[in-house]
């Protein structure tokens, strides 16, 4: 977490009108990446007077590419109550012997957290990681340079590993760029994962760890813009070369710069040039290239439409790496919905913070991110959501209990029944137009197979934010007569989940059966579903 990609552009503080009247006038159809228009759709249903209608077709022998799990992943900080009171809190009977909030850690492991991203952020930008490892006693309790709070220094490396292990993802350490040296990164490679009689080895065995950690997933500093691009292309490279000579094996994420519309990059004092010149430098060891998206907006249709921004900050990501003919891939480590709560100064109230409360229309959002992941599988293939808990966080905790945010059904259910081959997917559907964004089609379209191909899953959300979409739904394999059906809605766009109503928005599962050789589906307004059926 940390600077701001998006949210520079004013944001528009009235509503603007509806575009349901418009449904009518632009017929989006969208497959292969490619957007055309098409002047009718198929009448899969009786025609009715203000029926809005789509149809999905779906060529279940075209595979397009695998999708790596890790896209599910999300990412904890130092910030507010994210780690301290979120992910650890020490002496609560929420808490086990370790620390570990039991609350936060079925959460994570229901939802299948793949990848986890530590411990920042700004704060990565000052953190030296001995101070975090240890007798907890022995620590020193230093002031958090980034945000401003005591640091504790009780949740370390060894404490981040063991979570990790506990929920059952993958570590993901981000390095020090601005205040640390590449030899202290690659001492801290050395910690937790040297096997030979290393100093740093043998100090992993002195505090108890006698078996490596085997951390894979190492970033290349966090959002190091302020430096000249030179400067950090350098770092980054004589860092990623040390911390590679101690562990060949190991992965590493150079910080890109993305997400920010071009005409605010002078504004800014950025860099148009800093992939380009990054990866010139880094392409050789660096094995990602990293970007942060955050959006929202008091709109609706402008917070929906924002994923056309987000869409072009891959592409244009992915257009850099192609000039290196590397196999470099994409690590969209920070993303979210980010503006009622952000550009607080300090001092912040750590009980307010950055602790965003999440309703329905963000977690359509969020899901559409998905569907963006899963369609543009062989170019983004990390992604971590920020942040787990409180701080703009999936889950919401406090000292009596926990609950779940909105955002946080759509990342467990995809994680959860999406499988891990993307389809070719031809969708027609109604499109809406906001101030800033053009015929975005309503509803936003992912299909994949599992691994052994015998199970479909159709993701869509439905943008609409009152009407329901009739859909004629088709495949070119054969299917059973039976789907399971889950779903994500609520009352209207604006609701949320709360202490006293945690279930005003939660996946609902239910059996529905197909006649005929097509499935006919009405998706509700302000919904997202994912229909599974099976392959015969």
């Amino acid at each position: 977490m940390g600077f701001n990609t998006t949210l520079f552009a004013p944001l528009s503080r009235r509503k603007f009108l509806r575009h349901s009247a418009r449904a009518g006038a632009g017929m989006c159809v969208a497959g292969l990446g490619i957007s055309s228009y098409a002047r009718h759709v198929p009448q899969a249903f009786p025609a009715e007077e203000g029926t809005l209608r789509a149809a999905i077709s779906i060529d279940t022998r075209a595979i397009l590419h695998s999708i790596n799990p890790n896209i599910y992943g999300a990412f904890i900080e130092h910030v507010d109550r994210c780690l301290y009171g979120g992910v650890y809190q020490e002496n609560s009977r929420l808490s086990d012997e370790r620390g570990f909030r039991k609350d936060v850690v079925k959460a994570a492991a229901e939802w299948g957290v793949p990848i986890l991203r530590w411990p920042g952020g700004i704060f990565a930008s000052f953190y030296h990681w001995e101070n975090g490892i240890g007798p907890k006693s022995s620590r020193p309790n230093l002031q958090n340079e980034a945000w401003h709070e005591e640091e504790t220094n009780h949740f370390g490396t060894d404490e981040f590993v063991h979570y990790c292990h506990t929920i059952g993802a993958e570590p993901y350490i981000c390095v020090n760029h601005n205040t640390g040296t590449p030899q202290e990164a690659a001492n801290w490679v050395e910690y937790c994962n040297g096997t030979g009689e290393s100093r740093y080895a043998n100090l992993r065995r002195k505090y108890g760890h006698p078996e490596p950690h085997n951390v894979r997933y190492w970033g290349l500093g966090n959002e190091p813009w302020k430096m000249p691009t030179e400067q950090y292309a350098n770092f980054a490279f004589e860092c990623g070369k040390l911390m590679k000579s101690v562990d060949p094996t190991i992965k590493l994420v150079a910080c890109g710069l993305g997400g920010i519309p071009k005409p605010l990059f002078k504004k800014l004092g950025l860099d148009p040039e800093w992939n380009r010149v990054v990866l010139r430098k880094v392409a050789d060891i660096a094995d990602y290239l990293s970007f942060h998206e955050y959006e929202g907006n008091e709109d609706y249709d402008e917070e929906q439409g924002s994923i056309q921004r987000f869409e072009a900050s891959i592409n244009s990501t992915a257009a850099d790496i192609e000039l290196t003919k590397k196999p470099i891939q994409i690590s969209v480590d920070e993303w979210n919905i980010w503006y009622r709560k952000h550009g607080l100064p300090p001092p912040r109230s750590i009980e307010e913070g950055v602790d965003e409360k999440y309703n329905l229309r963000d977690a359509l959002w969020t899901a559409s991110v998905l569907n963006l992941f899963q369609r543009m599988g062989d170019r983004v293939t990390m992604a971590n959501v920020a942040t787990m808990v409180n701080a703009i966080g999936t889950m919401y905790t406090s000292d009596q209990g926990m609950f779940l945010q909105t955002i946080y059904f759509p990342m467990k259910l995809y994680r959860r029944e999406c499988g891990s081959q993307s389809l070719a997917c031809k969708v027609e559907s109604p499109t809406f137009s906001s101030k800033s964004f053009q015929d975005v089609p309503y509803l936003d379209v992912s299909a994949t197979l599992d691994a052994d191909r015998r199970n479909l899953a159709i993701a869509v959300v439905n943008r609409h934010e009152s009407k329901p979409v009739r859909t004629t739904v088709s495949s070119n394999g054969t299917i059973g007569s039976k789907a399971t059906v889950f779903e994500i809605n609520g009352t209207s766009p604006e609701i949320e989940n709360s202490f006293s109503e945690p279930d005003n928005v939660r996946i609902v599962r239910k059996e529905v059966n197909r006649t005929g050789d097509k499935l006919y589906y009405v998706f509700p307004a302000h919904s997202i579903t994912v229909i599974k059926l099976s392959m015969i």
